[in-house]
């Protein structure tokens, strides 16, 4: 790759050229000009136009050292440093997952919920209880948490107090940063393995537990792409469903009666995640979809 003098007309050329080489095929058209966006700090406008603006020598060489780690294996939310989700912005990093758009899924289900129960349940002034599992950046409990506020300033809704848990110390530092920057300061966050770390049997119980857990086969021939990621948190063992067996079986501890489930998986898990709901005390059990028409989220209520 050259580092002479290019505008961006010019770089505009080259990504085309580089999109039709085999080795950039698995690597979304998108992550070039976003990548490119990054580095001269332009908004996507700018690409129609300002054609003729010239790159500078250390925007040139930050933009090819980007395109070949890239090239590498390593996703542009990790170059960047940041990933939007839900209409925030959060900082990830190689100790947290990459917020994908279909777990926006599992956000608009549980919301859904809520506000179903919400209605039903309008004369209860209790605080309300959500503990997100395994929350890696945060994306799922800073999300909720942030639209759970602005339902409570806009209408007066029940009170919820939300609760975040990871394994992992570097991942709840991200996780508490991206609190912090979605103004979101209310969630206590916790360092445990699932519910180990949480009171047994204790009241208060919670009223909604989310996660989205590894899930990948560890024999996934899919898992040698993901090289950048932490594989702790993307594969499990029992075929992928070893964490997602576990978080079900001990969820009848920590949830209220009539209280929602809802946990994403695998596209090809949906039968089986229905199944141990079933085997484990839970009723008004359903799979939805993702934006590309997988299975992805199954939720479920706790029997009475």
């Amino acid at each position: 790759m050259s580092s002479s003098k290019q505008n961006i007309k010019q770089i505009k050329q080259q990504i085309q050229q580089w999109l039709n080489e085999s080795e950039n095929s698995n690597l979304p058209s998108f992550w070039f000009t976003d990548w490119l966006l990054f580095v001269v700090d332009k908004p996507s406008s700018f690409l129609i136009t300002d054609e003729n603006y010239q790159l500078t020598d250390n925007e040139i060489e930050q933009f090819h050292a980007g395109i070949k780690k890239m090239q590498q294996g390593m996703p542009l939310a990790y170059l960047t440093g940041q990933q939007e989700f839900w209409s925030l912005n959060f900082k990830v990093n190689e100790h947290t997952l990459i917020p994908r758009p279909d777990t926006e899924v599992l956000i608009e289900q549980v919301l859904m919920w809520i506000r179903a129960q919400s209605k039903r349940n309008n004369d209860d002034n209790k605080p309300k209880r959500l503990l997100d599992l395994g929350t890696g950046s945060g994306c799922i409990a800073i999300s909720l948490a942030h639209e759970l506020k602005q339902n409570r300033l806009n209408s007066q809704a029940e009170i919820w107090q939300v609760f975040a848990v990871d394994l992992s110390a570097k991942a709840l530092k991200v996780a508490k940063h991206n609190a912090v920057i979605n103004d979101v300061a209310d969630i206590e966050f916790i360092q445990s393995s699932w519910y180990n770390a949480l009171p047994h049997h204790n009241e208060p119980l919670f009223d909604v537990i989310v996660s989205n857990p590894p899930y990948i086969d560890e024999e996934d021939e899919h898992l040698a792409r993901l090289i950048a990621e932490p594989i702790s948190a993307l594969s499990a063992p029992n075929h992928g469903l070893a964490d997602i067996e576990h978080i079900v079986e001990q969820t009848p501890n920590y949830l209220n009666a009539s209280g929602l489930l809802a946990i994403e998986h695998g596209f090809d898990q949906g039968g089986v995640v229905r199944q141990i709901f079933a085997d484990n005390k839970f009723s008004h059990i359903q799979t939805i979809k993702d934006f590309g028409g997988n299975d992805r989220v199954t939720l479920g209520q706790l029997s009475t």
